[in-house]
C-alpha cells in the first residue's frame, strides 16, 4: 500500500494564499478540523466511514474554520495527537463498523505551527456499514452507511448506495471470470482451489490440507507485484506430505464453516426482525434475493448435501430451494441497511 501522507502531500494541502486563507477547499476527499480530542474519535470515524465508502481522503486537524487559515494544534491537542495508539483506534474501527477500514496517520510542523493528518483508504469492500451506536448524541448510529458529498459527510443516499451494490457484484463476477479463464488455461485436471478458511487445496475428490498453524503465515502477492528479489516475503511450502484420514478432513471443514456462517436463514430472519420490526418476510427475502446474497461468499454460503447436488448446481448455475443456506453475521447489517435506504 502507498505512503499518501508524505511530506510534499501535506505540505501542498496546507498551501496559503497571500491572504493567508488556504488554496484547498473541503471536498469529497478533503476535511478540516480545528482541534483534536480523543474524547471525539466517533465524530472522526464517521468521516473514516464516509471516505473509504467514496474514493478515500484526508482528515486533516489544526485548520480553523471561517476564515479558513492555519491554527495548528494546541499543545494539549498536540499530545493527544502523538500519543495515539493505533491499536485503539483500530479496535474502535472493528467495533463500529462492519469492514475494516485502512488509514495512515502522521503529523508534521509548519512555520512553528502542528498539524496532525490522517489518510483513508477507499474500502475495498464497500459499504461499510456501522453497528454500533456510539459517540455524542449518538452521531454514529447502528445500520447507517456514511458517504462523503462533497465537503460534507451524511448517510448515504440510494442513487450511490445503488451503484456500491452493483459495483460489488460486478467485481464478484469479474472474479469468477478472471478465476475461470485461468483455470481454462492450466486445464480442469492441473487446477487446484485453495480455501483460505479451511486451509484445504482441493480437485474433484483430491483434498491436500495445510497444516493450521501455516494457514496464518500466507502472504499473497499481488499480481503484477512480484520481484523475485524486492518482492515481499512469501510463504514456501516444503516437508513431508502426511495422510490423514478423510473423517478428520470433513469434521474440520464442517467446523470452520459453522465458525464463519453461524446463522440459519430463520436466524438470519429473527435478527433482522428484532432489529427492524417493521420489515416483512416478502421484502426479506426479496433483498436476499435482489443482491443475490445467497452467492456471496462475503455474507453466504451454500450447503450442499451430496455431490451429485454440488455438481448440478455448477453445471447449470440454478439454485436448487432444497438447499440449505447458512449467513455470516454481518450479513443482518447489510440487509438492514438496504432495507433502511428502501424506505428513504
Amino acid at each position: 500500500m502507498n505512503n499518501l501522507l508524505t511530506e510534499e502531500t501535506m505540505l501542498e494541502i496546507l498551501k496559503v494564499k497571500e491572504d493567508r486563507h488556504l488554496f484547498k477547499r473541503e471536498s469529497q476527499t478533503l476535511e478540516f478540523k480545528e482541534s483534536f480530542n480523543f474524547n471525539a474519535l466517533a465524530d472522526y470515524l464517521r468521516d473514516f466511514a464516509a471516505f473509504a465508502n467514496n474514493k478515500g481522503g484526508y482528515l486533516v486537524f489544526g485548520v480553523k474554520d471561517n476564515p479558513r487559515i492555519l491554527k495548528g494544534l494546541s499543545s494539549n491537542s498536540k499530545e493527544q495527537f502523538n500519543k495515539i495508539d493505533p491499536e485503539k483506534i483500530s479496535e474502535a474501527i472493528l467495533n463500529c463498523f462492519s469492514i475494516n477500514i485502512d488509514y495512515e496517520m502522521q503529523g508534521i510542523e509548519k512555520d512553528t505551527m502542528f498539524f496532525g493528518f490522517f489518510y483513508i483508504h477507499p474500502s475495498a469492500q464497500k459499504p461499510v456499514i456501522c453497528q454500533k451506536n456510539e459517540g455524542r448524541d449518538q452521531i454514529l448510529k447502528n445500520g447507517d452507511i456514511y458517504y462523503r458529498y462533497g465537503g460534507r459527510t451524511q448517510k448515504i443516499m440510494a442513487g450511490e448506495l445503488q451503484s456500491i451494490i452493483e459495483a460489488r457484484i460486478q467485481s464478484v463476477n469479474q472474479q469468477w471470470i478472471k478465476q475461470i479463464q485461468k483455470i481454462g488455461t492450466i486445464g480442469i485436471n492441473n487446477a487446484q482451489i485453495l480455501d483460505s478458511n479451511t486451509g484445504i487445496i482441493e480437485n474433484g475428490n483430491r483434498r491436500l490440507v495445510i497444516d493450521e498453524s501455516l494457514i496464518p503465515k500466507i502472504k499473497w502477492i499481488k499480481e503484477g507485484d512480484f520481484h523475485e528479489k524486492a518482492g515481499a516475503e512469501t510463504l514456501r511450502l516444503v516437508g513431508t506430505v502426511e495422510q490423514i484420514e478423510k473423517i478428520e478432513v470433513e469434521r474440520r471443514v464442517e467446523e470452520d464453516i459453522h465458525k464463519n456462517y453461524p446463522l440459519s436463514a430463520s436466524e438470519l430472519w429473527s435478527a433482522v426482525k428484532e432489529l427492524r420490526p417493521n420489515i416483512r418476510q416478502p421484502d426479506f427475502y426479496r433483498i436476499i434475493k435482489d443482491n443475490e446474497i445467497k452467492s456471496n461468499a462475503e455474507y453466504a454460503r451454500l450447503v450442499f448435501r451430496n455431490q451429485s447436488q454440488q455438481n448440478r448446481y455448477q453445471e447449470n448455475g440454478i439454485l436448487d430451494t432444497t438447499i440449505p443456506v447458512i449467513y455470516k453475521q454481518k450479513t443482518i447489517n447489510f440487509i438492514v441497511a438496504i432495507y433502511d435506504n428502501e424506505l428513504h
